[in-house]
């Protein structure tokens, strides 16, 4: 695993970890009677599940989607060495990242806190946009050059029309033995 990984590891644990110390903090703060709202805990908790399914089944789909397009040979099993432009990745460049801008408020949900909720992660979701453009799609470029330049102008970031997201949320099998000569083994 790099270094990058590692670090990415590391910010995603601090925002979540963090933003739950922050929101449990702030909730004590500003919506000290919530917590005792049942109706808004179940419902809360309920959304939170409903989401973190989603985020889980797009990151499954998508990291298969990787493997299966975006590697060849004996490389670590978070690294890509062919730029993928199949499946998913032929409608839009970042569909892990939009499963896991939903991630934070899974979370949040999940957590049952307002503030992680209304003000946490929304301001995670922006931070991770702004690594999206300066941090990933630059590397994305130094990694893969003109190709990516040329997937730039013809894949936008995300995209939300219906073949998308069927594409999005279609089962994709598991890969157990990455390649076998060229053929990619399910």
């Amino acid at each position: 695993m790099s270094i990058s990984s590692i670090v990415r590891m590391v910010l995603w644990l601090v925002m979540i970890l963090g933003g739950g110390i922050l929101s449990y903090y702030l909730d004590s703060l500003l919506f000290e009677d919530i917590k005792s709202n049942i109706i808004f805990l179940i419902i809360s908790f309920v959304v939170g599940v409903f989401l973190l399914r989603l985020v889980l089944k797009i990151s499954r789909n998508t990291g298969r989607t990787l493997s299966k397009y975006g590697r060849k040979g004996n490389i670590s099993r978070m690294e890509t060495n062919i730029l993928a432009t199949e499946g998913i990745y032929k409608f839009m460049r970042h569909p892990m990242h939009l499963g896991l801008l939903f991630f934070p408020v899974s979370i949040a949900f999940l957590i049952c806190s307002p503030s992680f909720i209304l003000i946490i992660s929304p301001l995670e979701i922006i931070f991770m946009l702004i690594m999206i453009k300066f941090v990933e799609e630059p590397d994305a470029i130094k990694k893969f050059g003109t190709k990516y330049l040329d997937y730039m102008q013809k894949v936008p970031w995300f995209c939300f029309n219906m073949e998308c997201l069927k594409e999005l949320f279609k089962p994709v099998p598991k890969i157990y033995n990455n390649t076998i000569g060229n053929k990619y083994v399910s």
